[in-house]
C-alpha cells in the first residue's frame, strides 16, 4: 500500500515553487533575445524619438498662419522646399511659409504643426492653399513621446517580445542582459524502459518521458539535458544523478516516485548534498506521487512514471518552475492561456483533491464546447486527443453538463496558445 507524507495542496506547491530563484545571468545579442527574460531594469539612454517628427504626409507650417482657414476662405502659403528623410533640415519656416514633409520626417526649424496633405492643394509650383486650421503640435510626435531619457522602459523579469526588441533597437541597446536558460537534467528509470529507437521485447516499453518532458522544457524556455536511462539499480541511478547535478540547474527523474520496494527516487535524493524534502505527494489526480526537493539551491523533481501523469504534472507545475528559474516575473508564470467553454457532460470528482481532466474543444453554435477525453491510467492517447485541461477544485464533487469551464490550453510556445 502506498503511503505519503502529508499531501500538499496545489496552492501550497505553487508557493513552494515560487521560492526558487533564477539560475544566473548573461548578456546576449539583441537578435537572439526574443523569449528571454531581462535580468535588470533598462533605462532609456536617450529620448525616443530624438526629434520632432511628422505623423502624416503633409506640410510643416507655423500653426498661427492657418488660423481662420476653411474651405470657403483658404490660407495661402509660399512653398519653401521639402524635408528629406534621414537628412538634417537647414530650411527655416517663417510666417506664411510651408515645407513639404513625409510621415516620419524631421520637423524643420520654426514649424510647430503639420497640415495633412488632404487639406492642401498646390495652385502653382510655389503657392500652397490650406483649407483647414490646425492646433499647435498637431500631427507631430515630440522628443520623448515614446520614452524619455533616464526612464525605465523595460523591467527586470519581463519576457522579451518582438516589440520589446524593437524599442531596445530604437534606443541603441544592441545587447540584452538576460537570465540564463535553466538547464534541466532528465533521467528515465525502470528495468522495462528501452530507448525509442530500439525494438521492444515482451514486457518492455520505449522511453516516452524523455521526449515529452524535454519538449515541455524547450517550449517553456529551458534547455533539457537528457542523461539517459537508468535501470532500477541504486548505484547506477546515484552516479547518473550526481553527474546530472554537476551539469544542470535542476534534476527531474521520472519513474519510481510512488512508495514501494522499488522506489529509488527519494532514496537517491536523500543522499545528495544539503537535501531538503519539500513535497512528497500532491493532492491532485493524475500526479499524486510527485516529489519536490532541493539539493542546495537546485530543485529535485520526482515525477510519476506514467506518461500521462508525468506530462500533466509538467504542464501544471513544471512550467511554473521553469518560469521561476528563468526569472520570469510576469503573468506567464502565474497564469496559463485559457479559453472559456461549455462542458458537454457531467464529470464526477473525488472530494479532497484537484482533478485535471483532459478535454477536446469543438466549435459549435454559440461558442466552444469542452468534451472530456477519458481513458485508462497511463495512456498517452488521451493527451494526444486533448486540447487542454480543466481543473476541478478540491471541495467540489464534479462539474456539470452545460456549465462554463476554463480550459487551460496546451501551448505550442511559452505564452502562446495552441
Amino acid at each position: 500500500m502506498e503511503s505519503f507524507f502529508k499531501l500538499k495542496t496545489p496552492d501550497e506547491v505553487f508557493d513552494i515553487i515560487d521560492r526558487f530563484h533564477p539560475v544566473g545571468e548573461e548578456t546576449i545579442p539583441l537578435e537572439d533575445a526574443a523569449g528571454r527574460v531581462l535580468s535588470r531594469d533598462l533605462q532609456a539612454p536617450e529620448d525616443l524619438p530624438g526629434f520632432f517628427r511628422s505623423t502624416m504626409d503633409g506640410y510643416a507650417v507655423k500653426v498661427r498662419s492657418t488660423f481662420g482657414a476653411n474651405e470657403g476662405l483658404p490660407a495661402l502659403f509660399h512653398l519653401k522646399g521639402e524635408v528629406l528623410m534621414g537628412g538634417s533640415n537647414r530650411v527655416v519656416v517663417e510666417e506664411g511659409e510651408a515645407v513639404k514633409i513625409p510621415t516620419g520626417g524631421m520637423l524643420p526649424e520654426g514649424a510647430d504643426g503639420v497640415v495633412m496633405k488632404e487639406y492642401c492643394s498646390l495652385l502653382d509650383e510655389t503657392t500652397l492653399e490650406v483649407s483647414r486650421a490646425i492646433s499647435p503640435l498637431e500631427n507631430i510626435i515630440q522628443p520623448g513621446d515614446d520614452f524619455r531619457k533616464g526612464t525605465t522602459f523595460l523591467n527586470k523579469g519581463h519576457r522579451l517580445r518582438p516589440q520589446d526588441l524593437g524599442v531596445m533597437a530604437g534606443l541603441g541597446v544592441s545587447d540584452a542582459p538576460v537570465f540564463r536558460k535553466p538547464k534541466i537534467a532528465i533521467i528515465s528509470t525502470g528495468d522495462e524502459i528501452v530507448p525509442a529507437d530500439k525494438p521492444c521485447l515482451p514486457g518492455q516499453v520505449r522511453d516516452i518521458n524523455r521526449y515529452t518532458l524535454g519538449a515541455l522544457c524547450r517550449r517553456a524556455g529551458a534547455e533539457p539535458l537528457c542523461m539517459g536511462l537508468s535501470p532500477d539499480h541504486f548505484e547506477t541511478l546515484k552516479r547518473m544523478a550526481e553527474k546530472a547535478l554537476a551539469q544542470a540547474d535542476s534534476l527531474w527523474i521520472s519513474g519510481g516516485s510512488s512508495v514501494g520496494t522499488r522506489d529509488l527516487t527519494l532514496k537517491i535524493f536523500e543522499i545528495l548534498p544539503h537535501f531538503e524534502l519539500l513535497v512528497h505527494g500532491i493532492s491532485i489526480s493524475p500526479g499524486k506521487p510527485t516529489i519536490i526537493g532541493q539539493s542546495g539551491t537546485q530543485p529535485l523533481i520526482g515525477l510519476p512514471g506514467h506518461v500521462a501523469s508525468a506530462l500533466v504534472v509538467g504542464e501544471v507545475f513544471m512550467t511554473r518552475l521553469i518560469s521561476r528559474l528563468s526569472g520570469d516575473a510576469g503573468l506567464s508564470r502565474r497564469f496559463r492561456a485559457e479559453v472559456e467553454a461549455v462542458l458537454s457532460q457531467n464529470i464526477e470528482s473525488a472530494s479532497g483533491r484537484e482533478d485535471y481532466v483532459r478535454v477536446r474543444l469543438t466549435e459549435e453554435k454559440g461558442g466552444l464546447v469542452a468534451r472530456p477525453v477519458f481513458g485508462k491510467s497511463g495512456l498517452i492517447s488521451t493527451l494526444v486527443e486533448a486540447d487542454g485541461l480543466i481543473r476541478i477544485g478540491m471541495n467540489t464533487e464534479g462539474r456539470y453538463q452545460g456549465e462554463k469551464v476554463n480550459v487551460m490550453l496546451f501551448n505550442l510556445a511559452d505564452g502562446g496558445p495552441l
